[in-house]
């Protein structure tokens, strides 16, 4: 934060207020939040961090420490396009607050930060919710924390072409530190879980980076939505996949075919894992929640299909390592990161074995971090 604030007070003259928002970890309940279903997030002391300072024009300068990039708009003029991603993201956000009748004043940004680009720990979502949160305390406002995440959730929709579910965004404005939230996706009711004090998560990056505006996100959407919209059509009292059961999809097995199926098939199946797992760690089971991670890890792979060559050797060794209870990909997938539930007596010597196979496998030495519980967005 002092870096970020000296470069602030060299590029704009001025004296910022500091803004942070943190990186997400989704425990379990992968590609379930688009489909009404639960997940099981937390966030962890990676961050997104912006300073800024008030304007008395309705200009909105920006600097991007990371891409040394600078983009400038006018919140009188907000469309899609025209800017480097990252500048989307926050055309998006102030957008989306004006569009909620929050009037936004002029800002001088800065943003930098230690999150992973494409490496499934929500990098942009962060990126959202702390422009949010700088721009509307820049210009004396505040917004609820779930009603900020739907702001940054249209964003990204309208602006960065994802059509993501809530998920992210809920757990970065939300989530009080030492907690998971398990949120349900189709009422939006949070339930903020303690953590478990031997709770360890170990986050491994493949180094394949992912890119969720491509195609092949917004194909599981659509396959999911076919399948979906064909039980409705021929079950009694479906509206989501909140209603349907694995004994269902067998039914209509045919006239779904392989891909819809497996689809429909994971998201189901991933619903009911982040349920046992909420239980799981209310009883301070960590066997079973490894299980749990392990099978969702099975299921990304086997069924959405949205695992890689490298996710599953980072995952295969883990879950073969003394003191892992369990290990999955995490995120939206084609690449990114894996994590690792670990016996805290074993930390150091599994991550040692994961990042020695993995350098062995890919010729690079991963980044791992072990993951820290961490406030949701807000002041710095």
């Amino acid at each position: 934060m002092e870096r970020i604030s000296r470069l602030f007070r060299t590029r704009f003259d001025k004296q910022p207020v500091l803004y942070r928002a943190p990186g997400r970890v989704n425990i379990i309940g992968e590609h379930t939040d688009y489909n009404d279903g639960y997940v099981m997030p937390m966030n962890t002391a990676l961050f997104t961090r912006v300073a800024a300072a008030p304007r008395n024009d309705r200009r909105v300068r920006a600097h991007s420490v990371l891409f040394d990039e600078n983009f400038e708009f006018s919140l009188d003029k907000l469309e899609p396009g025209g800017a480097p991603a990252w500048a989307e993201y926050a055309k998006g956000v102030a957008f989306a607050l004006q569009a909620e009748s929050y009037g936004l004043a002029g800002a001088d940004l800065m943003i930098d930060g230690d999150i992973p680009l494409g490496g499934g720990l929500s990098s942009s979502a962060s990126l959202e919710a702390v422009i949010g949160v700088a721009l509307l305390g820049s210009s004396g406002l505040e917004a609820d924390p779930m009603k900020l995440a739907l702001m940054c959730q249209r964003a990204e929709h309208e602006f960065a072409g994802v059509p993501c579910g809530i998920m992210d965004q809920a757990v970065i404005t939300t989530c009080p530190q030492g907690h998971a939230m398990k949120l349900d996706c189709r009422s939006l009711e949070l339930e903020f879980i303690p953590l478990p004090d031997d709770l360890c998560l170990l986050v491994i990056d493949s180094g394949v980076k992912h890119q969720l505006s491509d195609g092949g996100y917004r194909q599981r959407r659509e396959e999911c939505d076919f399948a979906i919209a064909l039980l409705a059509a021929e079950e009694e009292g479906v509206s989501s996949y909140r209603d349907v059961s694995l004994e269902m999809i067998g039914r209509h097995a045919t006239a779904l075919g392989k891909l819809p199926l497996r689809r429909a098939r994971h998201v189901v199946s991933e619903t009911q894992r982040v349920r046992d797992a909420v239980q799981a760690m209310a009883a301070n089971d960590l066997e079973t929640l490894g299980q749990l991670i392990n099978g969702s890890h099975a299921s990304l792979r086997d069924d959405f299909m949205v695992s890689c060559e490298e996710l599953d050797f980072i995952q295969q060794t883990a879950s073969e390592t003394p003191g892992v209870y369990g290990s999955r990909m995490v995120g939206g997938g084609f690449g990114g990161c894996a994590i690792a539930l670990i016996d805290p007596a074993c930390l150091e010597d599994a991550r040692a074995h994961i990042v020695r196979a993995y350098t062995e496998y890919s010729g690079a030495e991963p980044w791992s971090h072990v993951v820290e519980s961490a406030p949701p967005a807000g002041l710095a």
